[in-house]
């Protein structure tokens, strides 16, 4: 009887609940069908009227188009929870905002002031709500309910009758991993939200193990921050960085699925723009490339390219040079000269001007071109007046034979030459190391010309990028010339602006360069990443703690207000060049100014697997602390010796046990192909059920089951080998079995049954099951 009763409040409450849901699908084709003939009623007035006209169109018209495609953007899971409060309020909560045709709320957007109380509220403190609600959809049919009760004697009879579900999160814990991240908006725990509602300004360290949520809260930090900063930055945008391609590949779709497509996602071998880096280093070429003192090693590499004659110097062209004669050139059979002290005069006052190095050739040269014009005129015994060494010193330049000789004392520069060369030239690279770095540390260093870019480079080719410049004398010219218009089209962007009351909303040079640019196609972020000088409005940095000092400097550049979301575990730092302290890599730059959120709760990962990784992270780490888990798992974790397992039946045994659920098997980088070679691969492992990974491949991603294979070859690879393991052993959310050669390592000694403390034993055990047992709490 009580069954049945309860099937009937399931089935009474998803009606209710389709039926408003089916309302809202309703109200989101209607608003996205009129602004799509809003776009194209703009767009087919086409280029004709008025200059004031077209501005207007352009503003217009990029209006809709973003708004179109943030309608877009949130078909899936449009609505995900109700919240009832003491006064009989009911209030829809959803990824987007949505109102009726007489602008009455029907959604309630999750960043809106009116929406945290869905996300803040606890069995302890529940402030003025009595219930909150969870809905499930797919596609467009709810599928589930869980409700979650503060006050029931505040409710009426009629919402009693419908209560029906469990929490949430438990549920949402409980699903098998897709490939990609979750639509976690609706299980946004307390920790959580006070993350992504804290202020823009400043620095904000997210420090979080594993399983404690910290990717998503800066994820949707960075959909808060648009939503309630957007004046700010929307012209600027906001820059995500992730550990590799892959994980950006991995995050790609959560932000567009709450509403933002202004934001630009890029791995740390992706930052110079043109590298697409995934190679590592070894790991003593990781710890000197990462160190600051290859800032000075870059920037002498330059100044080395900044030469002058000496009796030493080999021209690789077709100069005769000398301590005594400086330079001389042939020049259709007379030979053109500067003394030795006038090149050491030009080149110093081009240093003088502190501009980058391809832009302060243009000072080097025409210094050079000006002394040769002049040696010139003496020899034909010509009068010497300004406007002849200008004609004179132009026609010089004409010969290649003097363009050459100037290349070879000021050459024009590309950071990858730059670097390219330094790293493979063991001349180079000793004239710059000088006395920054040791003999140990320059061979490690040297490698084939042809070598591929690794991630560690990514920062000495910025660093060289900063140092070089681009000679942008042809821009500029094109700039003045373009001036006048560009000032007349922004007096008109303003006008239109301040009519149509956009002034607080838009630039009137953004509205200008759209102009110029046919269309609103061009999207911030669109612009920067074009734009190497390109200054963020806010930078968040997932698996924060693997990038190194030269990275930091990197990051640094892209945000000169220091508006940055920082997000990490130092416990799971990897990278021997990464950080051993948040301190340590900020202080430089905000000492004393950034601030610190601590997440403690471990939505994802077993107690019966945190143990094991406690055990690990104890070993390796003794000053730190793992977080707690919320809940026990299915399947207790295991060990199994290499010898007696076959592989490719084990994994056949796992994927059985975690039904359609995706597996990944983690490999010491050394063994990566030859266990790849067991299994199908796809073009993305993430779409893969079966993915073999390294530890740097799968940081940040999450698995139903995880197959670690040779633990002790982990932990031997890099000095940071335990940390490598305790990454490894925490990316399960359901199964764990760890694959051993010889002896299992000490560490791992829970999992064959050794004597030591077993599970329900302490503290963190009985927390845990307290916590599963009321997650909310």
């Amino acid at each position: 009887m009580e069954r049945r009763q309860s099937r009937t409040a399931r089935a009474e409450a998803l009606r209710g609940e389709q039926s408003y849901v089916s309302m809202l699908y309703e109200r989101l084709d209607v608003v996205r069908d009129r602004t799509r003939e809003a776009l194209r009623d703009v767009l087919a007035r086409g280029g004709s009227g008025t200059r004031q006209a077209m501005v207007e169109r352009e503003v217009t018209a990029d209006e809709h188009a973003r708004r179109l495609s943030q309608l877009s953007a949130v078909e899936r899971g449009l609505c995900f929870g109700r919240i009832d409060d003491d006064r009989g309020d009911t209030l829809y909560i959803g990824r987007i905002g949505l109102r009726d045709d007489e602008h009455e709320s029907k959604l309630i957007d999750w960043r809106a002031p009116a929406a945290r109380p869905f996300y803040v509220a606890t069995p302890a403190d529940p402030g003025a709500l009595v219930r909150r609600r969870h809905l499930h959809l797919r596609d467009r049919t709810v599928t589930g309910i869980d409700d979650e009760v503060f006050d029931l004697d505040r409710m009426s009879e009629a919402d009693r009758r419908t209560l029906v579900g469990e929490a949430a999160l438990m549920a949402s814990l409980r699903r098998g991993r897709t490939g990609r991240m979750g639509e976690v908006v609706a299980t946004i725990q307390t920790e959580q939200d006070r993350v992504i509602r804290s202020g823009l300004h400043g620095v904000l360290v997210v420090q979080g193990g594993p399983g404690t949520g910290k990717t998503v809260a800066a994820l949707h930090r960075a959909a808060y921050l648009l939503y309630a900063h957007r004046a700010t930055l929307e012209r600027r945008g906001v820059l995500v960085i992730g550990p590799n391609a892959m994980f950006s590949r991995y995050i790609g779709q959560v932000l567009p699925s709450l509403g933002e497509t202004e934001v630009v996602l890029s791995s740390v071998g992706e930052l110079h723009s043109g590298v697409h880096a995934v190679e590592e280093d070894s790991e003593p070429a990781a710890v000197v490339k990462g160190g600051l003192r290859m800032a000075a090693v870059v920037e002498k590499a330059v100044r080395d390219r900044q030469r002058v004659p000496d009796g030493d110097l080999e021209m690789a062209v077709p100069v005769r040079t000398s301590l005594r004669d400086g330079v001389e050139v042939v020049v259709e059979e007379m030979t053109v000269r500067m003394d030795h002290a006038s090149c050491v005069r030009a080149r110093d006052r081009a240093r003088t001007l502190l501009r980058p190095h391809n832009l302060a050739r243009d000072a080097f040269v025409r210094q050079v071109l000006g002394a040769l014009a002049r040696d010139e005129a003496t020899q034909l015994d010509r009068p010497v007046d300004a406007e002849d060494l200008r004609y004179a010193a132009k026609n010089l330049w004409q010969y290649q034979a003097v363009r050459d000789a100037l290349d070879g004392l000021w050459p024009e520069l590309t950071p990858e030459d730059l670097i390219r060369e330094l790293l493979s030239d063991e001349d180079v690279l000793r004239s710059a190391a000088g006395p920054y770095l040791s003999e140990a540390e320059l061979s490690v260093l040297l490698r084939e010309r042809d070598a591929p870019w690794t991630v560690g480079d990514v920062p000495l080719l910025d660093e060289a990028a900063e140092l070089l410049g681009e000679d942008d004398s042809p821009a500029r010219r094109r700039e003045r010339l373009a001036e006048r218009r560009r000032r007349a089209e922004e007096t008109y962007a303003a006008g239109v602006l301040a009519i149509n009351d956009l002034g607080e909303l838009m630039e009137a040079s953004d509205v200008a360069d759209r102009h110029r640019d046919d269309g609103p196609t061009i999207t911030t972020a669109d612009r920067a990443v074009r734009d190497r000088d390109w200054a963020y409005g806010h930078v968040i940095v997932d698996e924060a703690q693997e990038l190194s000092e030269m990275t930091w400097r990197t990051v640094m550049r892209r945000v000169p207000t220091r508006s940055l979301t920082v997000v990490g575990d130092v416990a799971q730092t990897g990278s021997a060049a990464g950080a051993r302290s948040w301190g340590e890599m900020l202080d430089r730059y905000v000492e004393g100014r950034w601030r610190e959120e601590r997440l403690l709760v471990n939505y994802r990962t077993p107690v019966e697997i945190m143990d094991v990784a406690a055990d690990v992270l104890s070993a390796v780490a003794p000053g730190q602390t793992p977080p707690e888990s919320v809940r026990y798992g299915e399947a207790a974790p295991r060990a199994v010796p290499a010898a007696q397992t076959d592989l490719r039946h084990l994994v056949e045994s796992e994927l059985r046990g975690i039904g359609e659920g995706r597996l990944a098997i983690v490999t010491p980088d050394a063994r990566r192909a030859e266990v790849a070679a067991l299994f199908p691969e796809t073009a993305d492992p993430l779409d893969a059920t079966v993915a073999v990974l390294t530890v740097v491949q799968c940081k940040g991603l999450e698995f139903d089951a995880v197959v670690v294979v040779d633990p002790g070859a982990i932990l031997g690879q890099s000095a940071k080998g335990g940390q490598d393991l305790y990454v490894a052993i925490t990316r399960a959310t359901r199964r764990l079995t760890v694959v051993y050669e010889g002896e299992l390592p000490e560490m791992l000694r829970r999992l064959d049954g050794s004597p030591g403390r077993r599970l329900g034993e302490g503290d963190h055990a009985g927390e845990a099951r307290a916590r599963s047992e009321d997650p909310a709490g």
